[in-house]
């Protein structure tokens, strides 16, 4: 269950990064341009996070399954 939840919020986090980014782009902002790209790589590592729990939730549950 957390494991989705963290993929959904690090999808929305990578989504407005790169917002963030095309915005500071535009206006030649690079603070805004450079925050844009942190929170692209925070959003990828969180959705990465939620990935592994989800694999892990998996294994768990086939584990048990064997044992029943």
């Amino acid at each position: 269950m957390g494991g989705e939840k963290d993929k959904a919020e690090g999808t929305l986090e990578d989504a407005k990064g790169t917002v963030k980014e095309k915005a500071g782009e535009a206006t030649g902002d690079r603070s805004t341009e450079a925050e844009g790209k942190v929170d692209q790589a925070k959003g990828k590592l969180k959705k990465a996070k939620g990935e592994a729990e989800e694999a892990g939730e998996e294994a768990q549950d086939k584990i048990n399954e064997a044992f029943e």
